[in-house]
């Protein structure tokens, strides 16, 4: 019998728990250094002054995926069928 917890026999850079934290957080720090120079730079509006707000477009980009993850979700349900739908 082979052991459960059988551990591969070659480790990748993404297998230790500590290399993922540390990409994490590198993730974090690019996404935070991509917004900052929005503080500094003029802005020509096209469509409203709300536009002019520093990180306005990084903060409606997220608000846009989460609202399609969630959209996507409620169509899963509503459009899922019966198990049994093919079986009769």
């Amino acid at each position: 019998m082979e052991p459960e917890n059988k551990k591969p026999e070659v480790w990748t850079w993404f297998d230790h728990p500590q290399n993922i934290k540390r990409l994490k957080t590198g993730f974090y720090i690019v996404l935070v250094l991509l917004v900052i120079p929005d503080f500094f730079m003029h802005k020509h509006t096209l469509f409203s002054p709300i536009e002019t707000w520093p990180g306005f477009y990084a903060a409606f980009g997220f608000v846009a995926c989460v609202a399609i993850i969630l959209i996507s979700k409620l169509l899963g349900y509503v459009l899922k069928v019966r198990e049994d739908y093919y079986d009769r």
